[in-house]
């Protein structure tokens, strides 16, 4: 593994292109959950997560209007988080691919920062949601991505749809490449750590449990986040992808609150942290901010907190989200009630 300064240690960089580098509706309980299943990483794209202007642009763009979509992101601005949150939930739309080749053709004057910027951008996304879903040449989609990142050099969001590609279908190499172009344009960017924390989680470990070193890397960019900044929980996503993959491999057992994952001191250390954190700082405008309440009441409920899990289900409401409560290979609908009632003294 590189070492931790060279993944998080550089702080921003001249934008300039960088070539070769690498009604809740369905974020609501009864979307988010419908017939999903296994394992997959926390990500969550096609999740809105309440964003009801993203709502109102997906539902237009389905219809064939991409318009809607094309004001969103136009007011998005440089909001960096929430317009990846947006783009990766616009582009899951099925029709996603053939509404942002519209809006490209409909467009005359491309340039960075204009409407065809965003568009090219949509469209990287969507052929890159398609190839994860093994229906687009994954190579195609690169290029779409780069292509997307030369017209807005500023924009870390052409960059995530290759950091989402090369954390299921890359070598690591790669992941890291669109990770550091990532974090060169938004340091905190939140959709990208998860997805390094994800992969990095995957490694083989033969030390002590609580000495991977996902742990290390995700308790520096912790600390090294602004005080406020969501990162603060990037330790308690880590211990879940860290279950997850010693589950798949049969080294955890299936129960995630019998396996003692979450017991150990440092496990309990980050916990708490984490927990205290939520209650100072608590970002009710961040549009990721129910994948980390969901991760935080999922590893509460699995330490047997069952005071904190039940503050944060509160807060989560309806918006429940598939991971991490389909880890490992469980039913989240089933898991996300199981741990809800436990909490609330109703099982």
């Amino acid at each position: 593994m590189p070492s931790l300064p060279s993944l998080l240690g550089t702080r921003r960089a001249p934008m300039e292109s960088s070539g070769d580098t690498a009604p809740e509706g369905p974020g609501a309980l009864d979307g988010a959950l419908d017939g999903a299943r296994g394992d997959a990483p926390c990500d969550a794209p096609g999740e809105p997560l309440g964003d009801a202007e993203l709502l109102a642009a997906r539902a237009a763009l389905a219809q064939g209007r991409w318009q809607a979509a094309r004001s969103l992101l136009l007011h998005t601005g440089d909001d960096w988080d929430r317009r990846g949150h947006r783009v990766t939930v616009l582009a899951a739309d099925p029709c996603a691919a053939a509404r942002a080749r519209d809006w490209l053709l409909a467009e005359s004057e491309p340039g960075p920062g204009s409407g065809p910027a965003d568009a090219a951008t949509l469209y990287a996304h969507a052929l890159v949601a398609r190839a994860l879903r093994g229906r687009e040449d994954p190579g195609r989609a690169r290029d779409a991505c780069r292509t997307a990142a030369a017209l807005a050099p500023a924009d870390p969001t052409p960059w995530l749809g290759l950091l989402l590609l090369a954390r299921t279908q890359g070598p690591e190499g790669e992941l890291l490449r669109a990770f550091a172009e990532v974090r060169a344009r938004h340091p905190e960017h939140h959709h990208a750590h998860h997805l390094l924390v994800a992969r990095l989680a995957e490694r083989p470990h033969a030390g002590p449990a609580e000495s991977h070193e996902v742990y290390d890397l995700a308790e520096r960019a912790a600390a090294e986040a602004p005080a406020d900044s969501p990162l603060a929980v990037l330790p308690v996503v880590a211990y879940a992808e860290r279950y997850r993959a010693l589950a798949a491999t049969g080294l955890a057992p299936a129960d995630p609150a019998a396996c003692g994952h979450w017991s150990g001191p440092r496990a309990r250390r980050i916990l708490r942290a984490a927990f205290d954190w939520w209650l100072e700082w608590e970002h009710d405008e961040h549009p990721r901010r129910h994948v980390d309440l969901n991760h935080l009441a999922f590893a509460m409920s699995c330490a047997g907190r069952r005071a904190e899990a039940a503050a944060l289900f509160g807060r989560i409401g309806r918006h429940a989200t598939t991971a991490p409560w389909s880890y490992p290979h469980r039913d989240p609908r089933r898991a996300f009630h199981a741990a809800r009632a436990r909490a609330l003294g109703r099982a």
